[in-house]
C-alpha cells in the first residue's frame, strides 16, 4: 500500500464463493511480501472508496469488480484505515494475478483462511469480527 501522507487509506476486497473467500498471497516486491491477505490497496488522491477497490482488483488480479458494500472500517496498527468492502465478480471472470503484486490466490473457507500461518493481522482481525456476527457477508454459508 503506497505511502499517503498522514492520513493513509486503504480498500479492502471481501470476494466469496460457495462459502470460500479469495485470498491472495503477496509478491515478494511489496509491502508484507510473502503474507496472505484479501486484495485491496491504496485510495488514491480524491477516488472514493469503490473507485479504488474496483481500480485496485484490476490491477492486482485483472478482474472488473462491483463493489456490493463496505462491510467494517479498522485501523491497521500503523495508521492505515481500511475499508473492507464486499465486492462481486462477473460469474466468467478469470482471475489473471499481475506478478509484480501477488505471487498466486486461492478460495478458502474463513476456518482455512485463519488457519494460514502468513496472514495479515488485519485480516485475522476480520474473520474474528466476521465470526462474532459484527456484519455479515451475503448467501455466505461455511
Amino acid at each position: 500500500m503506497a505511502d499517503q501522507g498522514p492520513n493513509r487509506r486503504g480498500v479492502v476486497g471481501v470476494i466469496h464463493r460457495h462459502g470460500e473467500l479469495l485470498v491472495i498471497q503477496r509478491s515478494l516486491t511489496v509491502a508484507a511480501p510473502g503474507k496472505f491477505c484479501f486484495p485491496g490497496g491504496g485510495v488514491e488522491g480524491e477516488e472514493s472508496e469503490a473507485e479504488a477497490l474496483i481500480r485496485e482488483l484490476m490491477e492486482e488480479l485483472s478482474v472488473a469488480a462491483q463493489p456490493v458494500r463496505r462491510l467494517w472500517r479498522s485501523v491497521t496498527g500503523w495508521g492505515v484505515e481500511l475499508a473492507w468492502w464486499e465486492a462481486m465478480l462477473p460469474a466468467d471472470a478469470q482471475i489473471l494475478p499481475n506478478p509484480a503484486e501477488v505471487a498466486s490466490f486461492g478460495w478458502y473457507t474463513p476456518s482455512a483462511m485463519s488457519g494460514l500461518p502468513d496472514l495479515l493481522s488485519s485480516n485475522r482481525d476480520f474473520l474474528h469480527e466476521l465470526r462474532s456476527g459484527t456484519f455479515a457477508l451475503s448467501k455466505l454459508v461455511e
